[in-house]
C-alpha cells in the first residue's frame, strides 16, 4: 500500500461523475497517476490517460471488484470532495482500492491503441528488462499475467523470441498483480506491431565433451552401462 500527502496547490475541474460543488485537480506535479507510476516496482505500468479513466464505459463491472470503487476513482483522478470524508483506517482502505482499481483500468487501456503505442515505448526503452536465456541475446521482454483473475499470480514477463515465460528478477514485484496486465496483451501487442516479432530463436546450446557434440542417446547408453556395472559388481560381492 502506497501513501502520498495532498497537493497544496489545486486547480478546479470539471467530472460529469458527480454533483460536488468541490471538485479539483492537483497540479501535473503532482498528479495520481504519474506519481503511482513512478513507484519502486511499478516500473511495468504505462500512464492511463485522465480522458480514459473518465470515461464510464471503459470502467463497466470495475465496481463490483472493488469495495470504495467511488473513492477510489475520486483519488486516481485527483478529485476531492467534502461529500468524503473517511477514517484513517477507511482511508488506507481506498488508497488500497485505488491501487487496485488502477491496476484493473490498467490491463484495459494497454489493449486500446493509445495503451498499446505506451507500452511500445516501454518496450523500446527495455523498461521491462531483457531474457535471461543467453541465446535470447538481449531481447526484450513484456509484461504478462498467468491469469485474468485478481489475486491468482504475480505478473510475469515474456519473451516473444525464445516463448518462455520468465519471473522478474526483481523481488519489488512479486507483489504486481499480473491482471493488471492480463493474459491478451502480449499476443496482441504483436498483432498491432508485427514488425517487432522476432524469429523463433534457433539457437540451442549443444553440450559438448572435448569438443565433440554429445548425441541425445549418449545419457540413455550411458545409465544402462552404469547399471550393468553395477549389477556386475553386486554379483561378484555375492
Amino acid at each position: 500500500m502506497s501513501s502520498r500527502a495532498n497537493a497544496n496547490t489545486k486547480q478546479p475541474i470539471q467530472d460529469d461523475r458527480s454533483n460536488s460543488s468541490s471538485e479539483y485537480r492537483s497540479d501535473d506535479d503532482y498528479a495520481w497517476i504519474p506519481w503511482y507510476c513512478s513507484l519502486e516496482g511499478n516500473e511495468f505500468f504505462a500512464e492511463v490517460d485522465d480522458q480514459y479513466v473518465q470515461d464510464g464505459f471503459n470502467l463497466t463491472g470495475l465496481g463490483q471488484q472493488v469495495i470504495f470503487y467511488d473513492c477510489a476513482l475520486d483519488m486516481i483522478l485527483d478529485v476531492e470532495s467534502s461529500d468524503n470524508i473517511l477514517e484513517d483506517e477507511q482511508q488506507e482502505m481506498v488508497e488500497n482500492d485505488a491501487e487496485t482499481l488502477y491496476g484493473l483500468i490498467h490491463a484495459r487501456y494497454i489493449l486500446t491503441n493509445r495503451g498499446l503505442h505506451a507500452m511500445l515505448q516501454k518496450y523500446h526503452n527495455c523498461d521491462f528488462g531483457i531474457c535471461p536465456r543467453v541465446l535470447c541475446k538481449g531481447h526484450p521482454l513484456l509484461p504478462i499475467g498467468i491469469s485474468d483473475t485478481l489475486n491468482e499470480e504475480s505478473v510475469k514477463l515474456y519473451c516473444a523470441k525464445c516463448g518462455n515465460i520468465y519471473n522478474s528478477k526483481y523481488s519489488r514485484h512479486d507483489h504486481v498483480d499480473g491482471a493488471f496486465f492480463g493474459t491478451t496483451f502480449p499476443s496482441l501487442f504483436f498483432l498491432t506491431f508485427p514488425e517487432l516479432m522476432p524469429q523463433g530463436s534457433k539457437d540451442k546450446f549443444q553440450p559438448k565433451v572435448f569438443g565433440f557434440k554429445v548425441s541425445k542417446n549418449a545419457y540413455s547408453k550411458s545409465l544402462e552401462a552404469k547399471k550393468k556395472q553395477s549389477a556386475s559388481s553386486y554379483e561378484r560381492k555375492k
